[in-house]
């Protein structure tokens, strides 16, 4: 039995209702704490590099996220009503968080009582048309834009995400618009419902141009990783790097109209062993490498830009330049590792220990409270209340 199966239908409301309004006041201290982590700038030496990329892999947030945040919570030190509003559970914390963006302690007052009857997404559009643009905006804009992409459906299919500059991204809608207009159709799809799936054919077919006349065959590599037999049979599977599990026959229709890297593997899934007696890792190697790898193995980090091969036991020391000795670090942690103090260990499973210049060992996640000791009283939560003040008519 369900410890809320003794909760008549009012009462459960009422129980969503009071858990939202406990929820609402503890995100408002939270809020309260991350700006004065900020402000005494306690992210310092703890690997990251700025408040947002501490909190980020400290609470598992995007560092988008993350940004709106730490600036919420400095905004609501000085929009009290609005402060007062989120420990109430009256606006939520996404209403909260597009508020702080442009509300003064002038507006504060109407903009909750407006919000409360609006839908978030009305909120943040007029944020987004109050807040003025600057040039610093559109630098923002600029440094935020990302395309990912990932494996979905068991590998059997492939999501794509981006953002852009809205300039920039009128070039790639008019780009593959055009070019979805001159694709071939496929069977069946000659109807306009298909719009979606001609845009996706166009890309497809601007990406393979591309890489059919690039310079450099390295680079320009897709790799397929299979196991011993596969490719000359009918079953089993192989496995696109970066990508999904492809049956053998899409593989050799790669190996005919693409520049493929075949890269054999044993019954247990291990690679050919890759080495070499020089410093600097092959191309193919650091394809393996990022194949493992897959990102910064530096905890919570997740860059997968600008990483790079970092030699566990240094090239000086005696290290080889092999995948046992190599790991995949992005600039930022490959610079405490060298310049900071910081060190690593990677372990036979492939598991990756992190220590901090003082040799501790770096947690990334939250710890556990600490037991209290007998007779010490439960902190109290703070709270937040209304405040009469003056305001001009």
């Amino acid at each position: 039995m369900s410890p809320t199966d003794a909760y008549g239908d009012e009462e459960l409301i009422d129980a969503v209702d009071g858990s939202h309004r406990q929820a609402s006041r503890i995100q408002r201290e939270l809020l309260g704490f991350i700006a004065e982590v900020d402000r005494r700038q306690l992210w310092r030496g703890s690997g990251a590099r700025d408040m947002a990329h501490w909190l980020s892999m400290r609470q598992g947030m995007s560092q988008w996220k993350a940004r709106r945040w730490i600036a919420t919570g400095h905004a609501l030190e000085h929009l009290t009503d609005l402060a007062c509003a989120l420990s109430a559970g009256e606006l939520g914390i996404d209403k909260v968080v597009e508020l702080a963006r442009f509300a003064t302690f002038e507006s504060e007052a109407g903009l909750i009582s407006w919000a409360r009857f609006v839908s978030c997404a009305a909120v943040k559009r007029r944020a987004d048309l109050e807040v003025r643009r600057t040039i610093e905006d559109v630098r923002d804009a600029e440094h935020a834009r990302f395309l990912n992409w990932w494996s979905l459906d068991d590998g059997n299919r492939f999501g794509l995400e981006a953002e852009l500059p809205a300039a920039q991204g009128a070039i790639v809608a008019r780009a593959l618009q055009r070019m979805s207009d001159s694709v071939p159709l496929m069977p069946g799809e000659d109807d306009a419902s298909f719009a979606a799936a001609r845009r996706a054919d166009a890309l497809v077919a601007l990406c393979s141009n591309r890489i059919a006349v690039d310079a450099d065959p390295d680079r320009a590599t897709v790799v397929v990783h299979a196991r011993l037999g596969d490719l000359v049979g009918t079953e089993g599977a192989a496995e696109v790097e970066g990508g999904g599990r492809i049956h053998p026959e899409t593989a050799r229709r790669l190996l005919c109209d693409a520049r493929v890297q075949t890269v054999l593997e044993d019954a247990n899934g291990e690679p050919v062993r890759l080495g070499r007696l020089s410093r600097e890792p092959t191309p193919a190697m650091m394809r393996q490498l990022r194949y493992r790898d897959v990102e910064c193995r530096f905890p919570g980090c997740g860059a997968r830009r600008f990483t790079q091969a970092h030699h566990i036991v240094w090239w000086k020391e005696g290290g080889a330049t092999d995948l046992d000795n190599l790991v995949l670090v992005c600039f930022f942690h490959h610079k405490l590792v060298h310049e900071l103090g910081w060190s690593l260990h990677r372990d036979h499973d492939g598991s990756v220990e992190w220590r901090k210049p003082d040799g501790n060992s770096y947690v990334p996640f939250v710890t556990p409270p600490k037991q209290l000791r007998p007779g010490r009283p439960l902190a109290q939560p703070r709270t937040f209340a209304y405040r009469e003040r003056t305001r001009p008519p």
